[in-house]
């Protein structure tokens, strides 16, 4: 938790003087620091019924807590300002940045060079430790220790995210149409509509043990061996703003 909150107190730095949309209006002007998220995230952010210490009322939709809700608490504190939390589905939060609705996407997003071409990026604040194979744990994929060995399989992965961008590298790959959100990747797995899910390595080792019947490939299996020119084997999470 230093790290992240070590990263949030630089990130605070250069918020300060970030413009939010096309206004001219800066934190230093606000009494309010939005900033967008899934909330359908765990543990980066979620959604609870319960109330926490480190939770962030959603108005009349509960509570969201995690990794970012704290990041987010800690940047508007070091501001001195209010925090308001707005769930935005994945492939909104850019857009929602980019038209001014929120200051900042705190959501577990990986900078590249697409995303970069429309907000800035601060360092990062945490390491996800690579990607993960989703498979049933009575399948045949389950004793796969190659990534090409899932060619001809049904692969689905989150819209908009990096680690959907590596199911084409696949030869021979059904690319599944991508979910919204991670859950709905997951309840694919289980009905059988796909053979096999792509994440983080953060996300999956928190949530899988809650889930019946799913096993995964950690990166040094179904990533990292024999495909290192041409995978993701790593992503960290950094804080989106508007281009200054």
């Amino acid at each position: 938790m230093k790290k992240l909150l070590a990263a949030a107190a630089v990130a605070a730095l250069a918020l300060t003087g970030c413009a939010s949309g096309g206004n001219t209006e800066t934190t230093e002007d606000k009494d309010t620091f939005v900033v967008g998220m899934e909330c359908a995230y765990a543990p980066f952010n979620w959604k609870t019924s319960e109330e926490t210490d480190t939770s962030v009322p959603l108005g009349s939709s509960g509570y969201a807590d995690g990794y970012d809700v704290r990041v987010a608490q800690y940047i508007a504190d070091e501001l001195g300002i209010d925090l308001e939390l707005k769930t935005i589905s994945w492939d909104g939060l850019l857009p929602a940045l980019d038209s001014g609705e929120i200051d900042a996407v705190i959501a577990g997003m990986t900078a590249n060079e697409e995303r970069e071409q429309g907000a800035d990026f601060t360092t990062p604040y945490y390491d996800s430790e690579g990607m993960i194979m989703i498979v049933r744990k009575d399948s045949e994929e389950a004793t796969y220790t190659d990534i090409q060995q899932f060619s001809g399989k049904n692969v689905v992965g989150q819209k908009g995210t990096n680690y959907d961008d590596v199911i084409d590298q696949i030869q021979g790959v059904n690319h599944v149409t991508p979910k919204q959100q991670y859950g709905e990747m997951i309840v694919a797995l289980q009905q059988g509509d796909v053979d096999v899910c792509e994440a983080t390595g953060t996300i999956g080792s928190v949530t899988l043990p809650t889930i019946d019947n799913a096993w995964f490939l950690e990166s040094t299996q179904a990533c990292e061996i024999k495909v290192e020119d041409y995978c993701y084997t790593n992503s960290t999470s950094t804080i989106a703003t508007i281009n200054s």
